[in-house]
């Protein structure tokens, strides 16, 4: 947020954890991001073994309904900008969608 709000963009926040995305959405950023859901993943989450998904054989979709059920496990912050999108880490890794 600092780092955008320096350079004078505007920036609409949506907080994931009080607004989760829905499947439909979640995937839409995934292709943005160019990512696929386990990469979406935040492996450090205790869920992430409660639910077993850390079982190699789930698909993209389980793994999207696992993190539309339970937003916490999405990796954030995600940027979205000019019809692209960025994880937030490191900061500097939303310049380029910009």
């Amino acid at each position: 947020m600092a780092l955008l709000e320096e350079r004078g963009d505007e920036v609409e926040v949506v907080n994931y954890l009080d607004t989760p995305p829905d499947a439909p959405e979640l995937t839409r950023l995934l292709k943005q991001l160019g990512m696929t859901a386990r990469q979406l993943l935040r492996t450090g989450e205790a869920e992430i073994q409660a639910l077993g998904l850390d079982n190699p054989a789930l698909d993209d979709a389980a793994l999207i309904a696992a993190m539309v059920a339970h937003p916490k496990l999405i990796e954030r912050p995600i940027v979205v900008a000019n019809g692209k999108a960025a994880l937030g880490r490191p900061p500097e890794a939303v310049l380029a969608i910009l």
